[in-house]
């Protein structure tokens, strides 16, 4: 097991972010947008190398559910009726270390597809 853990799940009242605090006090403020795009979810990353899915249109999304899975992680539910992504405490960690970094990359990524935050629509 990580040594490190979570000591509180928050999430905000607007459903927008969800408040981490961990156990050596740390505390991150993930919007729930990255979490959507940045799911650890088959959806998301693919079943392999090289299947990573670009999503669009999550710059709404809201979150609907926590479900604790095991002592390792959470299972975060969304608006958009996504809910396979099993986030561990590890990963958590990590988006919020390099959230913005990896946000920044999910950016780049659109733009380089044609694609959007705001409409889940894929260029033809």
């Amino acid at each position: 097991m990580s040594d490190i853990w979570p000591t509180e799940l928050r999430v905000s009242k607007d459903r927008q972010h969800l408040a981490v605090t961990f156990n050596d006090e740390t505390r991150f403020d993930l919007p729930a947008e990255m979490l959507r795009v940045l799911s650890p979810s088959a959806e998301v990353q693919g079943h392999g190398p090289g299947q990573k899915v670009t999503v669009p249109g999550k710059r709404n999304v809201a979150i609907i559910s926590l479900t604790p899975t095991g002592n390792y992680a959470v299972r975060i539910g969304f608006d958009d009726m996504h809910d396979t992504g099993i986030f561990t405490w590890t990963y958590l960690r990590e988006l919020g270390e390099r959230g913005e970094e990896l946000f920044a990359a999910y950016e780049e990524e659109l733009r380089e597809k044609g694609m959007s935050r705001d409409t889940s629509e894929k260029p033809r």
